[in-house]
């Protein structure tokens, strides 16, 4: 049996921004990208279809943004500037680390997480409190390349942690992402229903021993 566990909302809180079209306009402009005057409007519009289920890495659609009014950004200067625009404060939420402490005692634990930043997941995961060595696999919509609720999220991070998607608990706080576990095939256990301090508990209802 295998663990995984969402990371925002659920493992950490973290203040996102406001206005994410002009935190992002704020920082190319700060490595010299010339933002385009309606870039409000154009970030917001689609610019690469992808298929369902799948992750289009925020970078690449920034870039096309750019692209689409005649702007070449550099893909390492938009990275960077993506990073900074969202990476902001983080909090451990109470019951975190003994979350992860229960569910490491019953075997491979894991992070699940959606996200469109390269890289944000793990530079959250470093600014907390929670032990990085506890997680045997950290696994990024981003990198992966597919979004809970899509099965191949949780079939990404159940081979992860080298167990079949049958043995994985998925544990988040979103019922319309994390609770597609239980289509995918795995079990869940979400915060809606059980307190993240109750899971040592709720795992032990389970049989997860």
């Amino acid at each position: 049996m295998a663990v995984s566990l969402d990371l925002f909302g659920t493992l950490v809180a973290v203040s996102r921004p406001a206005e994410p079209a002009a935190a992002v306009a704020r920082e190319l402009r700060e490595r010299g990208v010339a933002v385009p005057d309606d870039w409000a409007t154009v970030y917001r519009e689609p610019q690469v279809t992808v298929e369902a289920g799948a992750e289009l890495p925020l970078s690449d659609h920034v870039r096309h943004a750019l692209a689409s009014r005649g702007v070449d950004a550099d893909a390492e200067t938009v990275a960077a500037a993506i990073r900074a625009a969202f990476d902001g404060p983080v909090e451990t939420r109470d019951g975190a680390e003994t979350a992860v402490a229960a569910a490491a005692e019953r075997g491979p634990v894991g992070v699940l997480s959606n996200c469109s930043v390269a890289g944000l997941v793990e530079r959250t995961l470093a600014r907390s409190t929670l032990d990085a060595d506890r997680f045997d696999a950290v696994v990024a919509s981003v990198g992966c390349g597919y979004r809970k609720p899509d099965r191949r999220a949780f079939e990404a991070i159940a081979d992860a942690l080298d167990v079949a998607v049958a043995d994985l608990v998925h544990v988040g706080d979103d019922p319309a992402t994390d609770g597609g576990a239980e289509d995918a095939g795995a079990r869940s256990v979400l915060l809606t229903d059980t307190e993240l301090t109750d899971l040592p508990g709720e795992l032990e209802a389970m049989g997860c021993r």
